[in-house]
């Protein structure tokens, strides 16, 4: 017999700030696995009980104060929990755990890189480049194994992946260094960019609106920072993806929407 299971990636930008949120998102698309990032929480203080109590009995977390912070949550055993510091600057980015099935999920968020695009003049940006050039050179390694990488990658590689390709050229997340840093990070591991497997490349596709805007839907200058991709062996296995865009809708809401792959097992 064939089961699905559903992983969601969300930039939830402060989890306990958001927990309501979290318990709305969990009644609606009833998700097996969980993938959160910027949850602003130190590890002691981290809402484990309250995370359980909405069935995910199975958590693991790297947080900081204030900063950054990822977590799987699941309601499938997690093991061979890993944490790497992908930046050398020891923040809480990344973050993996092996379901019982043998499948590797990669939870991380890469660095923002402020907003001059210049390593040599930013070197908030250069920590971002340093960041994707360290998760290629480990692309090959990890899927040798089934593997799932989701997060908030802060970049967007695609033309219809932001409002206007041309005005945004030079702006940080949609550089031409960066998307060539992304390109290079995904072919480098065979990774399967999951949205663009069923959403075609000509199509307007966002997972952020700014906080900046007076009315997000009207002006819709999205961008694309969320992603989730699959190594190989789990290209197959891929059976539907979804956003959740209304939830930019809800009370004191991110300014990322949550993302989600079903797939076979």
């Amino acid at each position: 017999m064939t089961h699905s299971l559903r992983i969601i990636s969300w930039n939830i930008n402060s989890l306990r700030l958001r927990l309501p949120l979290l318990e709305r998102l969990t009644h609606e698309a009833r998700p097996d696995i969980i993938c959160l990032q910027e949850t602003k929480v130190e590890d002691a203080l981290f809402p484990l009980d309250a995370v359980r109590a909405l069935g995910y009995e199975h958590c693991v977390f790297r947080g900081q104060k204030s900063y950054h912070g990822v977590a799987i949550a699941s309601r499938i055993p997690l093991s061979n929990v890993e944490i790497w510091d992908v930046v050398g600057d020891a923040s809480a980015r990344h973050i993996s755990a092996a379901l019982d099935n043998g499948i590797h999920v990669h939870n991380l968020y890469v660095p923002a890189g402020g907003d001059i695009p210049d390593p040599a003049l930013n070197p908030k940006f250069a920590e971002k480049l340093r960041c994707v050039q360290e998760m290629t050179r480990r692309a090959a390694t990890m899927t040798q194994q089934p593997s799932i990488l989701v997060g908030d990658f802060n970049i967007a590689p695609l033309e219809h992946d932001v409002w206007s390709h041309k005005q945004l050229s030079d702006v940080v997340s949609h550089t031409p260094i960066e998307i060539e840093h992304c390109h290079a990070w995904r072919e480098a591991g065979a990774w399967r960019d999951v949205a663009r497997h069923f959403v075609p490349h000509t199509e307007k596709l966002y997972s952020w609106w700014s906080y900046r805007a007076r009315d997000w839907k009207a002006s819709n200058r999205g961008r694309r920072l969320d992603h989730i991709w699959v190594s190989p062996h789990l290209y197959d296995a891929c059976i539907a993806y979804e956003s959740f865009p209304h939830m930019r809708d809800w009370e004191q809401p991110s300014d990322h929407i949550p993302i989600m792959l079903t797939f076979s097992l």
